[in-house]
């Protein structure tokens, strides 16, 4: 139960990071207007408060993901790392209006039915190894 607890703290801190850094790189996109390969574009980019956010998101995920790669087995982690997908899909249609096509349902769904399947797997491993 202990580990249990662990994974799902590390993976929601690890989305939540995640999501942070996409939603704040969005956010700094909207507020610095159309890419130009000029230096006062990325002046404007670095002067908002959200391109901090997209860092402290990627240092948060970072120490996150080294934490869980530490303890949870490559291959279920590097898959359930992919929930950020699905959070990041979610919070765009909430919060920024954007609509999803069906293929993004499906896909997200798929998503967290794969994960599903690989942490079924991965605990009925556990068990033979066990017995």
């Amino acid at each position: 139960m202990k580990k249990t607890r662990f994974y799902v703290l590390g993976f929601s801190a690890l989305m939540l990071c995640d999501t942070l850094t996409q939603v704040s790189f969005k956010l700094a996109s909207n507020h610095g207007g159309e890419f130009v390969m000029q230096l006062e574009w990325f002046l404007s980019i670095f002067s908002q408060p959200w391109i901090y956010g997209a860092v402290l998101g990627y240092f948060g995920a970072f120490i996150a993901w080294m934490t869980l790669l530490k303890h949870a087995p490559v291959g279920p982690a590097f898959a359930a790392s992919h929930l950020e997908v699905v959070l990041v899909l979610v919070v765009s249609a909430v919060y920024f209006g954007d609509r999803l096509a069906p293929m993004q349902i499906v896909g997200a769904l798929l998503i967290v039915l794969g994960i599903v399947c690989l942490s079924f797997s991965e605990a009925e491993h556990e068990n033979d190894e066990v017995h």
